[in-house]
């Protein structure tokens, strides 16, 4: 049976971690053997019916990096739908950035939070610009023991590539650690840089671009566990 996975983003051809999404779910396709159906689904689409449909009847999404996105409140929309239709996802980067945001307002209730890309006079901001911009570096991060990403990965130290100027405030951090949307991955000085939802099959976040170390010989294992996940989820049309 062809799955169907969705990435999410304003595709530019020329920019690396997009020419990356690519190959790496290629490597993870070959790996997994699985028939795909993967298409790119800019967030204007997000606005119109056949955008959103096309998510309901998808088996996995990808949140891909490259924000600000065209729409913003379209990509919020669409993690909103994978959230609560229980529908696997992988959110790089900007989708780790937009995860938070989208899971600030619609289940803590905090309607005024916003990303300091969009809106840096903000009164209220869960995502900041970084003190120090992480593209192009190469950074450890320690996992949870026992979290679903530890558990993909086989350790808790790992180390991963970045592309991004903004993450999480500081200030909220301590919100985020008290809610279901879990820390579950943090930088030397404690910086959240993935996160997972508790009681969802697949539904994880990550500040870096684990596509940027994906390769023929070494699928990257978030990208391989996002298709084993697709594959276990059921025929959409069978559960709308």
């Amino acid at each position: 049976m062809v799955k169907r996975v969705e990435i999410i983003g304003d595709y530019k051809s020329d920019f690396r971690p997009h020419q990356a999404t690519d190959a790496a779910l290629c490597h993870a396709q070959t790996a997994t053997g699985l028939e795909l159906l993967i298409r790119w689904l800019s967030t204007d689409e997000l606005d119109k019916p056949d955008g959103m449909d096309r998510l309901r009847r998808a088996h996995g999404v990808l949140v891909a990096p490259g924000s600000p996105y065209n729409n913003m409140n379209g990509v919020l929309a669409a993690i909103r739908l994978a959230r609560e239709a229980v529908i696997p996802l992988l959110a790089t980067c900007g989708g780790f950035q937009h995860v938070i945001l989208e899971y600030a307002r619609n289940v803590l209730g905090f309607n005024d939070d916003q990303h300091a890309e969009y809106d840096p006079y903000a009164s209220r901001l869960i995502i900041s610009k970084l003190t120090c911009s992480l593209v192009g570096r190469s950074l450890p991060i320690t996992l949870v023991p026992g979290s679903a990403t530890a558990r993909i990965y086989g350790q808790a130290q790992i180390e991963e590539q970045y592309y991004c100027n903004f993450g999480v405030n500081p200030e909220h951090v301590l919100l985020l650690r008290s809610s279901r949307l879990q820390i579950v991955g943090s930088d030397p000085e404690g910086e959240a840089r993935v996160v997972e939802l508790a009681d969802h099959p697949f539904f994880i976040g990550t500040l870096y671009v684990p596509q940027l170390r994906s390769s023929e010989t070494k699928p990257h294992p978030l990208l391989v566990s996002l298709l084993a996940a697709a594959r276990n989820r059921e025929n959409p049309h069978d559960c709308r």
